[in-house]
């Protein structure tokens, strides 16, 4: 989108990154086991019993359970609410395919190399999210 000559530059055009994201989750202890456990992503603080954050690289993942508004409805069973990627090394995917096994944790796929120049892993958390671990290649 261009901007008309003349016309005030949005200041959202300042945005340059995502500083966190927030997962609202259905079922507090079953996602926080998934990622703590079987992602082994350390909590970084519980700020209440609806709110933990973890760090990821210059970001930060939250798990959170839905307050904003009494009206957001929680996204329905067997529906995924978003896509994370985790990008890791061409031979860590397929550890990481290991590891989910081990967890009990079904992978949608096995790794696989994509002709867009990717080793994919995609799986779901315990609230249907999809997730996927990425390697370029």
């Amino acid at each position: 989108m261009t901007t008309e000559p003349g016309s005030a530059r949005s200041p959202f055009s300042a945005i340059r990154a995502i500083d966190y994201t927030v997962i609202f989750v259905r079922d507090m202890t079953a996602m926080r086991r998934f990622y703590e456990d079987v992602l082994a992503i350390p909590p970084l603080r519980e700020l209440s019993p609806g709110w933990i954050e973890y760090s990821l690289g210059s970001n930060t993942l939250v798990l959170a359970r839905p307050s904003r508004t009494a009206t957001d409805a929680p996204t329905p069973a067997g529906s995924a609410a978003l896509q994370l990627a985790f990008k890791v090394s061409a031979s860590e995917v397929d550890a990481c395919a290991g590891e989910l096994i081990r967890h009990g944790v079904a992978p949608l796929s096995p790794p696989t190399n994509q002709p867009f120049g990717h080793r994919t892993l995609f799986f779901r958390d315990p609230d249907g999210n999809l997730l996927e671990v990425y390697a370029e290649i």
